[in-house]
C-alpha cells in the first residue's frame, strides 16, 4: 500500500511546469479555481481540498504561488496546503453569504500588487472556467479593470493529462480499493435490497480499505433506471431477472477510480444478454485500438463502426473514453472531432455505455496508455455476471 501523501517536490515541479506554460502563453498570472466537488485544479497545485467554501491558486509568471481561501478555512488550509502563502477573501465564502464582520480579509487588488511588485496585470488567465463563480470573476475584474481575462484551462490540464509514476501509484491503489468494494457488493447483493442499501455496503468497504472518499457517487441503478447515463440510486428494490448498472469508484490520495459492470440477479433474457455481450465486446475492442501515437478520433470512428456491425449503434450515447486522474471524468474526451494523438502515460476510463428503453449497461475501467497497448488498472471485467 502506497503512502497517500505526495512529496513537496512533486508540487514544486508542478509549479515550475505551470509557470513555463504561463510565460509561453504571455500571461502575467493564472487564477485557478476549484470547489468541493470539482477540486482538481487547486488540489493539483496545493493539495488543498475546499469544503463548503471555494478556493483558488494564483500562480504568477515569476515567483511563489498563493492559495486563496474563504474566511473560515485558515487553520484547515495551514494544516493541508503545500503552498505557504495563504490569503482569505470574502469572494470565496460559502453560498449562505455570511458577512464576517471583524475578520481581516484580502482582495485581489492587494494580492496582485504583492505578487507583481506593484505592476498592474495586463493578461490574466482563468483555469476552471466552466465552474468559475461570478463573485470571484467580478472581484478580479474590479482589481484589474484594464487587464485581458483569458480562458486558460489548458495551462493546467495539459500538465494533468500525463501522469507521473507517483500519480500512477495513487490510481492503482484507488482501483485496488474499488475492486475490494466490488467483490463485497457481489457477495452481499440480493433481491429485495434497495439500491441505497447496496451503496451502504460498498461505501463501508471502501472506507474500511483506505479510500479517502468516493471518486464519484456510487451507481446502483436497477431495472429500467439502469438506462441512466448519469443517475442517483434511491429506494428502488433490486429484482430477480432485472439488470443492475453497478459502478464503483474509490478516491485515494486525490486520485479517482471507477469500475463498472452490469449485474443480473438470475438469468438475463436473450435480448438483454445480446446487448450486454455486445457492450463487453465493444469495451475490449476499444482497449485493443488504444496505444501511443494513435489519433483519438480514429478510435471513436472504429467504436461506432463496430457498434453498427454488431447491432447496437442505436444504443450508444457517446464515444468510448474520457480522461481519468484526480477527477473520475476529466479532459481529454474521445469524440468524433478529437484531433490529438495518444501519448505515453495518458490515463483514460474506457467507458462503454449502452442504453435501451428498458435497460442500460456500463462496462468501465481505467487504463494507462503504453507503446504497445494499454495497461489496465483493474482486471475485474472478465465476462457477464449472473448471480
Amino acid at each position: 500500500m502506497v503512502n497517500p501523501t505526495l512529496p513537496d517536490s512533486e508540487f514544486q515541479a508542478r509549479w515550475q511546469r505551470v509557470q513555463e506554460r504561463i510565460r509561453a502563453k504571455g500571461l502575467d498570472l493564472l487564477v485557478a479555481h476549484s470547489n468541493e466537488a470539482d477540486f482538481a485544479n487547486v488540489r493539483y497545485l496545493s493539495e488543498y481540498w475546499p469544503i463548503f467554501e471555494t478556493a483558488g491558486v494564483v500562480v504568477p509568471a515569476q515567483g511563489e504561488p498563493a492559495l486563496i481561501i474563504g474566511p473560515e478555512s485558515q487553520t484547515y488550509a495551514e494544516d493541508r496546503s503545500r503552498i505557504k502563502k495563504i490569503y482569505k477573501m470574502v469572494a470565496y465564502r460559502e453560498s449562505a453569504e455570511p458577512e464576517y464582520p471583524g475578520i481581516r480579509v484580502d482582495t485581489f487588488a492587494s494580492v496582485f500588487a504583492e505578487m507583481l511588485k506593484g505592476e498592474a496585470p495586463k493578461k490574466i488567465g482563468l483555469a476552471g472556467y466552466q465552474i468559475f463563480p461570478l463573485p470571484v470573476y467580478e472581484e478580479i475584474r474590479s482589481a484589474a479593470p484594464g487587464a485581458a481575462i483569458i480562458k486558460s484551462d489548458d495551462v493546467i490540464t495539459e500538465e494533468r493529462i500525463i501522469k507521473s509514476s507517483l500519480e500512477m501509484a495513487m490510481l492503482k491503489e484507488a482501483f485496488r480499493i474499488s475492486e475490494v468494494a466490488l467483490d463485497k457488493a457481489l457477495a452481499e447483493i440480493r433481491p429485495g435490497m434497495t439500491e441505497l442499501e447496496l451503496v451502504g455496503v460498498i461505501q463501508n468497504e471502501m472506507y474500511a480499505n483506505g479510500a479517502e472518499y468516493e471518486g464519484h457517487p456510487t451507481y446502483v441503478l436497477a431495472g429500467k433506471h439502469s438506462n441512466h447515463a448519469i443517475g442517483r440510486p434511491g429506494y428502488r428494490k433490486l429484482e430477480k431477472g432485472k439488470l443492475i448498472q453497478l459502478n464503483i469508484g474509490a478516491r485515494y490520495g486525490g486520485y479517482s477510480s471507477s469500475i463498472g459492470c452490469p449485474v443480473c440477479l438470475g438469468k438475463m433474457d436473450s435480448e438483454t444478454r445480446r446487448v450486454v455481450q455486445a457492450g463487453l465486446d465493444l469495451h475490449f475492442k476499444t482497449r485493443e485500438w488504444m496505444k501511443v501515437g494513435v489519433l483519438a478520433k480514429e478510435i471513436v470512428q472504429k467504436f461506432f463502426e463496430y457498434a453498427e456491425k454488431i447491432g447496437v449503434r442505436q444504443y450508444a450515447l457517446y464515444g468510448p473514453c474520457h480522461g481519468l486522474g484526480m477527477m473520475e471524468v476529466e479532459q481529454p474526451w474521445m469524440e468524433m472531432h478529437s484531433n490529438y494523438h495518444l501519448r505515453e502515460n495518458m490515463t483514460f476510463q474506457v467507458d462503454t455505455f449502452l442504453y435501451t428503453p428498458e435497460f442500460g449497461l456500463r462496462w468501465e475501467t481505467g487504463v494507462a496508455v503504453k507503446k504497445d497497448g494499454v495497461e489496465p488498472f483493474s482486471d475485474r471485467i472478465q465476462g457477464l455476471i449472473e448471480l
